[in-house]
């Protein structure tokens, strides 16, 4: 027998085997007759401690995603930072005034003339490094924008200076002139 009580009460000579036997049946016929997909309440615990488990690795998933896009911003904030450090314009101080839009406020630096010429025909670029404008060249800003394009202020478009190549600058074409 499977029951030791049982044992002890067929030994005490207080129940029958008979006795016995029908109510292991009856036992057994109650375990068929219950419906097998009858949830108890063990298993109700298990699926809602299972439940809270994926809850809990989804917000784990989620914290660690969201460390590495602040470690991967620091980084590329670090980087950032080096670039701007070891290319940026020295002495480039002067008394002609360079007016530009940082989100729609018109800031302003001094600078040489040549230095504004750089600027305009897009040789150089005015970057933001914390709340303060650095000039670096046109190379470094394309590199600082492939990492995050809102240290960039200004960068214009390369032109081709000719006034630099062109023997005749200083003398001027009439419009009237005919050949």
């Amino acid at each position: 027998m499977a029951n030791p009580f049982q044992d002890q009460l067929l030994k005490a000579g207080l129940v029958s085997k008979d006795r016995v036997n029908k109510a292991n049946k009856s036992k057994h016929k109650q375990a068929k007759q219950q419906p097998k997909n009858q949830v108890t309440d063990a298993d109700e615990r298990k699926q809602q401690v299972k439940q809270a488990d994926l809850l809990k690795m989804e917000r784990d998933r989620e914290l660690n995603r969201q460390r590495l896009e602040e470690d991967n911003k620091r980084a590329i904030g670090a980087q950032i930072r080096q670039l701007v450090e070891m290319n940026q314009l020295s002495g480039a101080e002067g008394d002609t005034i360079y007016n530009f839009a940082d989100a729609d406020i018109v800031k302003q630096i001094y600078v040489t003339d040549d230095i504004r010429k750089q600027i305009i025909n897009g040789r150089l670029a005015i970057v933001r490094l914390d709340d303060k404008y650095k000039l670096v060249p046109i190379n470094v800003a394309n590199k600082i924008m492939q990492r995050d394009i809102s240290f960039v202020v200004v960068r214009n478009e390369t032109t081709q200076d000719n006034e630099e190549d062109d023997e005749y600058a200083d003398y001027k074409v009439p419009d009237d002139l005919m050949w």
